[in-house]
């Protein structure tokens, strides 16, 4: 099945809330694991991270995708210049970049977290969410792409796969970059 993906901004902001729900999807994240360092998300509450998020949304530019079926919204792409999701930059991380100068860099882009409505899973969204973020990101004068998915999980239909999978990725023509955590690359596309 085919969806309408659209560029997250405010006019959407209640399919987003929607799609999200009353828990903020993931534990009550709204997808501020990677904006927020880890004492701020220790601190925080999913009313606090709705909010964090919410801001972001309204200052522009559209921090991620949105993807649309039967007019609902049913998967979420966070997808954005490097800069915009601190924490996927820690040095610590998987996700660290390949060069300290691509954390500064408005032409480097992430792909950094997705969420899925559970009866829109395994239908092959998220690669339709990976393509409409690769063409989104061209569009928006980024040069290189990248993400940190997973190599296995044991159900390709959890909610534990809210970095996306790595089959995905190269499907989509992405290359492993380096694998500094086993089971999950940092995979790159030249745009």
């Amino acid at each position: 099945m085919s969806h309408v993906i659209s560029p997250l901004t405010p006019d959407l902001w209640p399919a987003f809330e929607d799609l999200f729900g009353k828990q903020g999807a993931c534990y009550g994240c709204w997808c501020t694991y990677f904006r927020m360092p880890p004492a701020a998300r220790r601190e925080s509450d999913r009313e606090r991270n709705k909010d964090h998020i919410r801001a972001r949304i309204e200052a522009g530019p559209p921090p991620g995708l949105l993807a649309f079926e039967e007019g609902q919204a049913v998967g979420w792409m966070q997808i954005g210049p490097r800069s915009d999701v601190p924490e996927f930059n820690n040095a610590r991380r998987a996700s660290a970049p390949l060069e300290t100068t691509d954390v500064a860099d408005p032409h480097v882009w992430a792909i950094s977290c997705f969420f899925i409505r559970t009866k829109a899973r395994g239908r092959g969204l998220t690669h339709q969410l990976v393509g409409a973020g690769i063409e989104f990101a061209r569009r928006s004068g980024a040069r290189a792409l990248e993400a940190c998915p997973m190599d296995q999980s044991n159900d390709t239909r959890s909610g534990s796969l809210y970095v996306g999978s790595t089959r995905v990725f190269e499907k989509a023509g992405f290359s492993r970059a380096v694998e500094r955590r086993p089971g999950r690359p940092l995979m790159r596309m030249e745009l």
